[in-house]
């Protein structure tokens, strides 16, 4: 199945519920995909083939709050939404606690679970970037070595090339090379961006 981050996925064991919202929302344009189980779901699953989770609560097999526990060991969890019973709104808010983004009573209106998926949408490519930039930041960082890790945290904290070469007991020009070994790496140019780079990502180092 290819990636595409608007796709909306719904997995539910009732077939009529499942065949009637896939038709909602392909009739508003939306591509989505269903899935009878927790396990189908998962069988070909990464957090880059969907914007917008719709879960049942209650499954047979795996139910939909082991299922959001298995998605939330991903390094990306998009927008869940569970879908459920009376009896099961208590279960509901306590996922909404543990990170889900909301959940919708059967019945539902249709206009309202539509603009709740819409709105989920939106916020998943905000925050989707987000991460996928931050990701990108931490694969550079990864790729440096121990040594320029350390010079780097020096540099960050203001020190010039020569204390840097004191706390560490190198040479000037060791430093000197590990600077510029690490601004390549981390595709920057000057000390300044390193530090911007780093906090717009919002990566500790």
């Amino acid at each position: 199945m290819p990636s595409n981050p608007n796709r909306i996925a719904i997995v539910d064991d009732d077939d009529a519920l499942r065949d009637a919202l896939a038709w909602l929302f392909s009739t508003r344009d939306h591509e989505v995909q269903s899935f009878a189980s927790a396990d189908a779901f998962l069988k070909d699953y990464s957090p880059d083939r969907f914007g917008c989770i719709l879960l049942d609560v209650r499954m047979p097999g795996m139910s939909g709050l082991e299922l959001f526990q298995k998605l939330k060991e991903y390094t990306y969890l998009p927008p869940v939404i569970f879908l459920t019973g009376h009896g099961d709104v208590p279960m509901a808010v306590g996922a909404l606690k543990d990170g889900a983004t909301d959940f919708v009573e059967k019945p539902f209106n249709d206009n309202d679970i539509v603009d709740l998926v819409e709105k989920s949408l939106v916020a998943d490519q905000e925050h989707r970037s987000q991460w996928q930039a931050k990701n990108a930041v931490e694969i550079r960082l990864e790729s440096l070595t121990p040594r320029e890790r350390e010079v780097m945290t020096l540099i960050l904290t203001g020190r010039l090339n020569k204390q840097i070469a004191d706390d560490l007991s190198i040479s000037m020009k060791t430093v000197e090379v590990h600077r510029a070994r690490i601004l390549e790496k981390m595709h920057v140019k000057t000390a300044m961006e390193l530090a911007a780079l780093l906090r717009d990502a919002g990566v500790e180092t």
